[in-house]
């Protein structure tokens, strides 16, 4: 058995090493890390990355596959779903750093089969939900902007886009504050802007043209 590390990076400001830092510091041993970088998990299936096909060709019977949490997988509902669904197939075992989840294709009581396929559901709705809500948070950002050349900008925001789409990412998985603000290094401050006004956030990058 072998417990490999996916990381999927994409942005400038993540790393696959601190996504499996991570990883060993929540007590993962870990044998291998494979990581995708500048790929984005919305148009690109986790079977068309360079090393998402290698996992397919590695991963055996009993290894277990271990990623920060689903999104790395993708962020398609029909694509994350059936990716954890082959895996176990396979006889693969699947796990999140985040929330601890655990995915067994080996569970045969039918309760548990029940809780673990409407987590899989679920969790893989929630990364497609998040990447819709970003988008249309940008969408209402730039409609704002429209137009308004001669406006008053106001203040320009103290964090760029890639700050700010990992402070949403970092919500959407349940972070705290305190961890997300070590991670990024925006002020907590900041943070709670960003996490009770969404939209007024991504207006103002709009506005800054950020």
């Amino acid at each position: 058995m072998q417990i490999v590390f996916y990381a999927r990076v994409s942005t400038d400001e993540q790393t696959a090493a601190h996504q499996a830092k991570q990883a060993k510091a929540a007590g993962f041993e870990i044998d291998v890390v494979v990581a995708d970088e500048g790929v984005s998990g919305v148009s690109t299936a986790l079977a068309d990355r360079p090393q998402g096909r290698r996992l397919f060709d590695m991963l055996r019977r009993d290894d277990v596959l271990v990623v920060r949490w689903v999104d790395r997988l993708g962020r398609n509902y029909a694509d994350v779903t059936e990716t954890i669904r082959e895996f176990m197939r396979r006889g693969v075992i699947v796990k999140t750093v985040i929330n601890g989840m655990v995915f067994d294709g080996a569970t045969t009581d039918p309760m548990l089969m029940a809780v673990r396929d409407a987590l899989i559901l679920f969790m893989a709705a929630t990364a497609q939900a998040q990447t819709e809500a970003t988008k249309e948070a940008q969408k209402a950002g730039i409609e704002h902007a429209k137009g308004r050349e001669d406006a008053y900008l106001g203040r320009k925001p103290s964090y760029t886009r890639k700050q700010f789409d990992s402070v949403v990412d970092a919500f959407n998985r349940g972070e705290a504050v305190a961890a997300i603000h070590k991670a990024t290094g925006i002020s907590r401050g900041t943070i709670y802007r960003i996490r009770d006004n969404r939209g007024q956030a991504e207006a103002a990058l709009a506005r800054w043209a950020a």
